[in-house]
C-alpha cells in the first residue's frame, strides 16, 4: 500500500476509529493511542479492500480487538493510587444518550453503537464483532430495554 492510499484511508475513516476507540478508552490520551496504533497495523498488514465498506469493517474490528487488549492488560491494572491524578470527566460535552450508551456492558455498547451510530445492519455488525446476526439482534432488543430503563421512557 502507498503512502499516498494510506493517507487516503486515514482521511476517510480516523474519525470513526476515534469514536469506536472513545467508546472503549473512555478518554482522550488512551483514544488517540489506540487509533494511532490502528492505522500503524494497517500500514504493517498487505491487506487488499475490496471496497470502502470493507476498509471501514476491517478498521474497526482492528480497532476493537486493540481497545479490548489494551483494556484487559496487567499493566493497566496496576496502578499506584498516589500516582492518578484528579478525574477529568471528558464525556461532560457528550449527551446524555451517548453517556449511558458508553456505560453498558460490552456487548451491548458494541451492538448499539456500531448500529445507531455508525449506521450498521445486524448482518454487518455480526461480521466485524463475529456473531451472528440474531446474537447481535438480542444485544440490540436487551440494549433497548437497558436503555429505556435508564433514561426514562422510550428508546429506540
Amino acid at each position: 500500500m502507498t503512502e499516498q492510499q494510506i493517507t487516503e484511508i486515514f482521511t476517510r475513516q480516523v474519525d470513526t476509529i476515534y469514536r469506536v476507540c472513545y467508546a472503549y478508552m473512555g478518554n482522550a490520551a488512551d483514544t488517540e493511542d489506540a487509533v494511532q496504533e490502528t492505522f500503524v497495523k494497517l500500514m504493517r498488514s498487505n491487506v487488499v479492500f475490496n471496497d470502502v465498506e470493507h476498509e471501514k469493517a476491517w478498521l474497526i474490528r482492528v480497532a476493537v480487538n486493540h481497545c479490548k487488549d489494551v483494556l484487559k492488560s496487567s499493566s493497566r491494572k496496576n496502578v499506584a493510587l498516589d500516582s492518578v491524578g484528579e478525574p477529568v470527566d471528558e464525556r461532560a460535552g457528550l449527551d446524555e444518550t451517548l453517556k449511558v450508551v458508553l456505560e453498558l456492558e460490552p456487548k451491548y455498547k458494541d451492538a448499539v453503537y456500531l448500529h445507531y451510530y455508525e449506521g450498521y445492519t445486524t448482518e454487518e455488525i455480526g461480521e466485524i464483532l463475529g456473531h451472528p446476526p440474531s446474537t447481535i439482534r438480542n444485544h440490540l432488543s436487551e440494549a433497548r430495554r437497558i436503555l429505556k430503563r435508564e433514561l426514562g421512557g422510550e428508546w429506540r
